[in-house]
């Protein structure tokens, strides 16, 4: 196979070559290396090589799964891989080698993948962009000197440039759907509960889940299947669907009732580009036979920033001083990132009791917006406030961190509510700016809904393709789809 044959495919794609024997595990794995190596160096993507590990799990020969022989990437944060590192982004971490696998990445394994890399993230996964210290700036696809997002930023960035056709991500506040709209994917975040984090502790107060950044919707809907079983001692589970997430995918919807919202979660103006590309969305769905009606903020979000803060950086303050007192030694200077030193510091100062009225407030936030959305089948409303944002913008005079808070929720508004509430969310790209810049929107389902919004997705999918757009400074020239290619 030829790398620009490969880059046709989706993971489903790639996985029906291998199972009717018209290519090998090892002959893929090829050709996303040779990818990695043609782009990589521009993007610094991957981080972390796997290269042995992957021929070796190939030449022992690959479980019988969905995705067996599919090249695939891990998130190098949370997830752990036996006998790899995972650095989460930062210094503290670059030689911690995991023992076991996270149960995650035992499913991606059973489920036949060839895990041959980690991609880059923010330290501990924090920001919104992906800018670590510890190994650089992730370039965006799409325009080099633009954010790919964060924080599953190098997962997006990779499969935005066809290294892979899927990759591992985690959302915290928006850390799957924000690199998503920023370089042209699918990206689903999974109702909490969804997809287990063991052996971890819950995420940031039980805001973070676990999935992945795709090209097509049926590949994030055959991952979802095989990933969502539940784990002895999860703090939060959902069960197994009856129905097989990916054969929701290419199910009608029904006729849904739409709520677009036309300003930020935050109250402030959408962007000029975004806005037109909500109004197109709506238009979109109008046409596709859903009712899309124009709807208010709820009162009081206000309150979740104030809320998930001290929530945020209590998690920081454990896991650093977990990893301290498991080694015997104290903090050096330039182990951790001046942002994450300030949180750190803000976190040893909360008191058990504003921990516990921050996540009682978050709590009463979530049940407010929940009866609120419920009026819908579906919210509607853009993924970002604005276009991504220039590389180092959200690196300045860490001075001030309010004033870095601000310039964050000014490019990322729209996404942290639904990890406090607990609903299912995905970006879709649906838009590209005037200069070809993808433009995410953003659809938000019923608590634990993943299927209507994949019979959703699908429909969107099947109306407006995005699969045959490739970023045009890496773009390789396109040979009609074979049999099998993304749909």
């Amino acid at each position: 196979m030829q790398v620009s044959e490969y880059l046709t495919f989706d993971a489903t794609g790639l996985a029906e070559l291998v199972a009717r024997g018209d290519v090998t595990a090892g002959e893929l794995l090829d050709c996303a290396m040779s990818r990695l190596d043609a782009v990589n160096p521009t993007l610094n993507a991957v981080v972390s090589d796997l290269e042995p590990q992957a021929r070796g799990a190939i030449a022992d020969g690959l479980p019988q799964g969905p995705f067996t022989g599919v090249p695939f990437l891990l998130k190098d944060v949370t997830t752990q891989m036996a006998g790899a590192v995972t650095s989460a982004g930062s210094r503290l971490f670059a030689e911690a080698v995991a023992s076991e696998d996270s149960g995650l990445v035992a499913a991606y394994k059973r489920a036949g993948l060839v895990i041959f890399g980690k991609a880059s993230t923010p330290e501990f996964g924090l920001v919104g962009v992906t800018e670590p210290a510890l190994f650089g700036a992730t370039l965006n696809p799409w325009n080099l000197g633009l954010t790919c997002g964060g924080s599953s930023g190098g997962s997006a960035s990779a499969v935005a440039a066809g290294i892979v056709p899927a990759a591992q991500a985690s959302d915290a506040g928006g850390s799957i759907r924000i690199p998503a709209s920023c370089c042209g994917l699918f990206g689903l975040k999974p109702s909490r509960g969804r997809v287990s984090m063991a052996p971890a502790r819950e995420g940031w107060g039980g805001l973070t889940v676990l999935h992945a950044l795709t090209r097509s919707v049926r590949d994030s809907a055959a991952l979802l299947d095989a990933s969502c079983e539940p784990q002895v001692g999860d703090p939060y589970w959902l069960p197994k669907p009856q129905t097989p997430f990916a054969d929701e995918v290419g199910r009608a919807p029904g006729r849904l009732r739409i709520g677009m919202l036309t300003r930020n979660l935050n109250g402030g103006v959408m962007a000029a580009a975004c806005a037109a590309a909500l109004r197109a969305a709506a238009a979109l769905c109008e046409i596709l036979g859903h009712d899309v009606e124009e709807i208010a903020l709820p009162d009081g979000l206000e309150a979740l920033t104030p809320a998930v803060t001290p929530i945020t950086c209590v998690s920081v303050a454990v896991t650093i001083d977990r990893e301290l007192a498991r080694r015997g030694r104290p903090l050096g200077e330039d182990e951790i990132e001046p942002l994450t030193r300030q949180l750190y510091e803000l976190g040893k100062g909360v008191s058990g009791v504003q921990y516990g009225m921050a996540v009682q407030t978050m709590h009463a936030i979530a049940r407010q917006v929940s009866v609120w959305r419920d009026g819908y089948d579906v919210l509607l409303l853009p993924t970002l406030g604005r276009l991504p944002i220039p590389i180092g913008m959200l690196k300045g005079d860490l001075g001030d961190l309010a004033d870095l808070v601000a310039k964050f929720y000014d490019f990322g508004p729209n996404t942290q509510l639904f990890n406090a509430t607990g609903h299912p969310a995905m970006s879709v790209p649906l838009a590209w700016s005037d200069d070809g810049i993808p433009i995410g929107i953003q659809f938000v389902g019923r608590a634990a809904c993943e299927a209507e919004l994949l019979r959703l997705a699908g429909q969107l999918e099947t109306a407006q393709p995005w699969a045959d757009r490739s970023p045009p400074e890496l773009a390789d020239t396109r040979i009609p789809r074979p049999a099998g290619a993304i749909q």
